[in-house]
């Protein structure tokens, strides 16, 4: 039996953390609930994403590379991905073209300042996420 209950947080590297904290707040509209700081400066910040999960932020003052990647990306649910994808073009921001994926799941990708992908899942009755089915990659 598995004592872990659910995700946590992801963590992320930011070149500029304010730039980061603008998007993360501004045009995806989540709730900032804390901030770290280091040597007098800002160093992070800590994202809401709903149910007790959140995004991780530090300032990443190194070019990102293999031994130090921002990461692979990062996936948040939405509820209304037209809706999802409407609020952020209204906000300039790029975004691609929604596609259901191999996992019968509706999906679009962005990416934040520093360059981390993030893809926005709509789940449907047909998702393996919900029904388990096996996926076959095709990428």
């Amino acid at each position: 039996m598995s004592v872990i209950k659910q995700l946590g947080h992801v963590c992320i590297s930011a070149n500029d953390v304010a730039e980061s904290k603008r998007f993360y707040m501004e045009v995806l509209g989540l709730k900032n609930v804390f901030n770290f700081s280091k040597e007098g400066k800002p160093f992070g910040f800590y994202i809401d994403v709903g149910n007790n999960t959140y995004i991780e932020v530090f300032r990443q003052d190194v070019a990102a590379a293999m031994e130090r990647p921002l990461m692979k990306h990062l996936c948040l649910e939405v509820s209304d991905i037209d809706a999802f994808i409407a609020e952020v073009k209204s906000k300039n921001w790029a975004i691609g073209e929604k596609k259901m994926g191999v996992d019968n799941t509706w999906q679009v990708w962005l990416a934040d300042p520093s360059g981390v992908p993030i893809e926005v899942q709509e789940y449907t009755e047909k998702s393996s996420q919900l029904t388990g089915v096996d996926c076959v990659a095709n990428w």
